[in-house]
């Protein structure tokens, strides 16, 4: 995937292409979702036990609202070697039915990828290849077929990555579904915690395809292709979230989403009017995780 500026020294920043986060229904993911202002696509299974509800931005980035749909199915993927089933059932044992569990790229090329990651002791996983019927927007069937590399650091159990290349995308318009009552548009910025930040440099690096990367007193910053990828220490998350809990556990931890909106004033009153528990800070709104949505929201226009 190509970025519009030079690369430094053969490194191109890759795009944010989705986040995942792991719930316990859909239709819980579905009511919470809604009642931020999100619209949430139909319900989607997977081949191997799991199904999502996906809500898609207009800068083409979406969250993965991913619950278990056949849990046996599920365990008999990740026994044959399935790491994107495997995570998410680790993620669930560790964290609870609700959460964000992984940071998602995309790619041309995930066999090259899962080499680079391989090669540099990151590998999270063989390459899963796999595919699904879709519904076109004429309501004709179709299929979608995917490839994922994965990428890992074993000091994070509860956080991975991967890229994704569509190797049978499906022409689709989208646009009643990237339309939001919140206003939303897209990602700016995925904000991750871990006590002393740049122990996981090298790691983020390497996944965003960066060299560049800003260090401060609250932790540091990675610039992807169409957002930031932050890392904040105890004093950070404080700082910039108002999260008080103290970082006792090392590890990267997917924290927070902050979405671009158009009107922060509409926004709000969405919030108000769905008695949704919500921080004014900063001139952002921060919604904390609620069922169904695992993660911290943050609206910013």
């Amino acid at each position: 995937m190509k970025d519009d500026r030079p690369g430094i020294a053969g490194h191109v920043r890759r795009h944010l292409d989705h986040l995942v986060l792991p719930v316990g229904a859909l239709a819980t993911a579905r009511q919470r979702l809604s009642s931020l202002g999100f619209t949430v696509a139909s319900d989607a299974l997977h081949p191997f036990g799991t199904e999502n509800a996906c809500v898609f931005l207009a800068d083409k980035t979406y969250l993965e609202p991913l619950a278990i749909a056949q849990r046996e199915d599920g365990e008999a993927a990740a026994l044959q070697g399935n790491a994107f089933v495997a995570r998410d059932l680790a993620y669930r044992f560790r964290r609870g039915q609700d959460g964000f569990s992984a940071l998602v790229f995309s790619t041309d090329d995930a066999v090259a990828d899962h080499a680079r990651f391989q090669d540099h002791g990151l590998s999270g996983g063989n390459i899963l290849e796999f595919s699904r019927p879709m519904k076109r927007p004429d309501g004709e069937d179709a299929i979608g077929q995917f490839r994922l590399a994965f990428a890992s650091d074993l000091r994070a159990p509860d956080m991975f990555c991967f890229t994704c290349q569509r190797v049978q995308p499906l022409p689709a318009d989208r646009t009643a579904l990237e339309t939001h009552a919140n206003g939303v548009t897209g990602i700016r910025q995925v904000i991750l915690s871990e006590p002393n930040p740049t122990d996981f440099q090298y790691f983020l690096q390497e996944v965003v395809d960066e060299r560049e990367t800003e260090a401060h007193s609250f932790g540091m910053d990675i610039p992807a292709a169409n957002a930031h990828i932050s890392v904040l220490n105890e004093a950070g998350m404080r700082g910039f979230l108002g999260v008080e809990e103290p970082l006792t556990e090392r590890g990267l931890r997917a924290r927070a989403i902050v979405f671009t909106v158009g009107n922060i004033a509409a926004t709000e009153a969405l919030l108000a009017a769905n008695a949704t528990d919500h921080v004014k800070r900063d001139g952002r709104l921060i919604v904390p995780p609620a069922p169904g949505q695992g993660a911290i929201f943050v609206f910013g226009e």
